[in-house]
């Protein structure tokens, strides 16, 4: 079964396809994806990859966390389920001031 990873500290300059390279080192790579911001394109410095199986992911855990590349000492670690967001703030209105 496959395993997915989260990696942070990400290099700006790392693209999806660096990241796979790095980590198809340890073993077989299901998919790499550094994420980027919507609107300018620009990578947000953290990324996810899936490797294809537990200990393939556990030997790139090993291996890359703490590891420097380009100048940033990368985190590796088991990718955690993404946590439900509330609406976030306010409503639409009542934002302003109150007399």
């Amino acid at each position: 079964m496959s395993k997915k990873l989260y990696v942070g500290n990400l290099s700006y300059s790392i693209s999806s396809n660096d990241l796979e390279q790095i980590f198809a080192a340890h073993g077989a790579v299901s998919s790499a994806n550094v994420i980027t911001d919507r609107e300018t394109g620009r990578s947000k410095g953290f990324g996810f990859v899936e490797m294809s199986n537990d200990q393939e992911a556990q030997a790139a855990i090993t291996a890359l966390h703490g590891k420097d590349v380009e100048g940033r000492s990368l985190t590796v670690n088991e990718a955690r389920p993404r946590e439900e967001r509330s609406g976030g703030g306010r409503s639409g209105f009542g934002g302003g001031r109150r007399f």
